[in-house]
């Protein structure tokens, strides 16, 4: 049996990779490997987004946990983040969200929180894996000990009443574009940001079911830009399907990517002696703009590979409290375990109120050194590293960046593809230099 996690749980087409029967051995895998076999009954909390295929994975993975004894409570349609917060909350023992994140509806994913909001260790899920490939040894439950399903209406307003008793800036006087991708954030960020006092104008808040991160979102900033102008909005705020990403926009029209967020809050952080440890956590995919940029502030710069996962062990070893990736997963741990996009927006919009400048102004804090970035669809991806013509081409590639810049390939831990990335310099440079390796991995790997 092929494994089946990758680096946010599991994804794959609905109804074809992503089935109910899959979803349903998830839940009894989930019910022994998630839960204290020493209670009475567990508790294993359930949210999604809003793709079409949501209410059929929500049904076979909670058929699944109550099968095998474990009580489930139904939030509903709610951002990744609030999944955690709630968990935390109500004191469950494990969390489940059902989301592709930012990719096509046609995707779902399902992936878990372990007790008190965090995301589950590799070793966790190896026993998940285990559970998986033998659902035959997994006890049923019987009598009273089967478990129930419970609705938990008020989800969504007790995750807004959790982020505002952590933030509330008063907005009174901003003008503010979002863009809730046809997502998880649509019955959120919209009456939340009006409650602090700001003027909201909205795109991608009618979902469908299929019209989920369609051309709208933090992967499609288009539709925001236009708003932002048409509007003269002060910024934008774009989420991606399930929210746990953040981008904006600034007033300008220019694109201000998770990078730049980050570096703006760790700068705000430390002047106000809030930056714990004096660090912030990055990926490999983080731009170098933003690590000189912390350079420059005496902050230290921790790197891990790319996930928010990554990002949150590295954040808990070292004592650091802010992390995050340039696609706009941060973690702020005075707010939450994991990439919280509502949480990192109240941040963002109380920097702007409290320093009176415009995003374009703050964002001057980096430089952003040009990058290219490549997705090369592959028939295999596992064994990259081991062809010598895509290890000739990235030798190559380096020698000609000549230590003024860095080459980074890496498989892409939801779709079939390899990530060839460059970064320097010289854009017409980078170019050249990504499209030689990546015509070596297109050879090599199809």
């Amino acid at each position: 049996m092929s494994r089946k996690f990758g680096t946010d749980g599991i994804r794959g087409k609905a109804g074809v990779a992503l089935t109910p029967e899959l979803a349903y051995r998830l839940g009894l895998a989930a019910a022994v490997a998630l839960t204290d076999n020493n209670k009475q009954k567990s508790t294993i909390l359930i949210g999604k987004d809003t793709r079409i295929s949501g209410d059929m994975l929500e049904s076979a993975l909670a058929a699944g946990l109550t099968a095998a004894g474990v009580d489930v409570v139904l939030l509903g349609v709610i951002p990744t983040p609030g999944v955690a917060a709630l968990l935390r909350h109500l004191q469950g023992d494990a969390a489940a969200v059902i989301s592709a994140s930012h990719n096509p509806y046609f995707d779902n994913g399902i992936k878990f929180f372990a007790r008190g909001g965090y995301k589950l260790p590799d070793q966790t899920e190896d026993k998940l894996e285990s559970l998986l490939a033998n659902p035959q040894d997994i006890p049923r439950a019987t009598e009273d000990h089967i478990g129930r399903i419970h609705v938990y209406p008020q989800a969504i307003e007790t995750y807004a009443k959790l982020l505002l008793e952590r933030q509330s800036p008063d907005l009174t006087g901003m003008k503010i574009a979002l863009d809730c991708a046809n997502g998880a954030s649509w019955q959120l960020m919209p009456p939340l940001l009006r409650r602090l006092g700001a003027d909201i104008v909205v795109c991608g808040d009618q979902p469908n079911g299929v019209n989920i991160n369609d051309n709208c979102g933090s992967t499609h900033l288009a539709a925001l830009q236009k708003l932002v102008l048409e509007e003269k909005a002060d910024l934008g705020l774009a989420f991606d399907g399930d929210a746990d990403r953040l981008l904006a926009i600034d007033e300008t029209g220019g694109e201000v990517d998770g990078d730049f967020l980050l570096a703006i809050i760790a700068a705000w952080l430390k002047e106000r002696d809030l930056l714990t440890a004096n660090r912030v956590v990055v990926t490999q995919m983080s731009n170098l703009g933003l690590k000189l940029a912390m350079e420059k502030l005496g902050v230290q710069v921790e790197e891990t590979k790319v996930g928010d996962r990554y990002v949150l062990e590295r954040m808990l070893a070292t004592g650091a409290v802010a992390g995050g990736e340039q696609s706009g997963h941060l973690i702020l741990s005075h707010y939450n375990t994991t990439g919280d996009g509502p949480a990192a927006a109240l941040q963002l919009l109380r920097i702007i109120k409290e320093c009176g400048q415009p995003l374009s102004k703050l964002k001057d804090i980096m430089e952003r050194l040009p990058q290219v970035l490549v997705n090369v669809e592959v028939a295999h991806k596992e064994d990259w590293h081991e062809q010598e013509a895509i290890r000739q081409a990235i030798a190559a590639g380096e020698a000609e960046l000549a230590g003024q810049g860095r080459v980074l390939l890496r498989p892409s831990g939801t779709e079939p593809v390899i990530r060839v990335m460059a970064e320097g310099r010289d854009l017409d440079q980078l170019h050249t230099v990504v499209e030689r390796i990546a015509q070596a991995v297109r050879v090599s790997l199809n």
